[in-house]
């Protein structure tokens, strides 16, 4: 396999392995998926209409799968820590979600109250009202936030690195959809922890 795509594939399965044994996680990550790729067909329509999908659906469900549900004790799967996990997150950890949501949550208080503060960033076609001006400011702070992980993870590691994350987040809807499509199934039998018996298997 290419270099590239075995990079991708390695964070693909790090990503899934470490970061979603809830199963309520991969649920909010499939609805999250599905409104991504709405958001995406959007983007060449209505940039203002993809923007508010990816930041109040996408990006909200997703983020709140991974705060609030899934589990942050000893991964008895992976041997790893909770700390040990969010030192080698590949992508953002959440810490640096922190930061990004708050930038992403101070957006549109900017947009009514300072809306001069925001114009510079914003094509004069979209600053007519505080929802169309936060809704491009979003789109860009979410262009800024892949380019600017991109380049620390070149710093970090090397440009590969960089890239095949890029790569890996913008297709992680389809990936998603592939891999938590059975997750309603597993809720509704009860089943709140995926036993990750695919992961003990291929030997991790």
């Amino acid at each position: 396999m290419h270099p590239f795509f075995q990079t991708v594939a390695t964070q693909r399965w790090d990503d899934h392995r470490y970061y979603h044994h809830s199963r309520i996680n991969q649920f909010l990550h499939l609805i999250s998926a599905m409104s991504f790729l709405v958001a995406y067909v959007f983007l060449f329509i209505d940039p203002v209409v993809s923007a508010l999908v990816a930041w109040l659906v996408s990006m909200t469900t997703r983020q709140i799968g991974h705060f609030f549900f899934e589990p942050k004790d000893y991964d008895h799967v992976n041997q790893a820590t909770h700390a040990y996990k969010e030192e080698i997150k590949v992508g953002y950890n959440l810490f640096r979600k922190v930061i990004l949501l708050s930038v992403c949550a101070a957006i549109p208080v900017i947009a009514y109250w300072m809306p001069d503060a925001l114009q510079w960033a914003v094509p004069e076609a979209y600053e007519d009202t505080p929802i169309r001006m936060t809704a491009m400011a979003w789109l860009f702070l979410g262009a800024g936030g892949l380019a600017f992980r991109v380049l620390q993870l070149w710093k970090q590691e090397n440009l590969t690195a960089g890239l095949a994350w890029a790569y890996k987040i913008i297709t992680d809807p389809v990936h998603d959809i592939k891999m938590y499509h059975k997750a309603p199934l597993y809720l509704l039998r009860g089943q709140m922890i995926d036993p990750m018996d695919h992961v003990s298997t291929a030997g991790h």
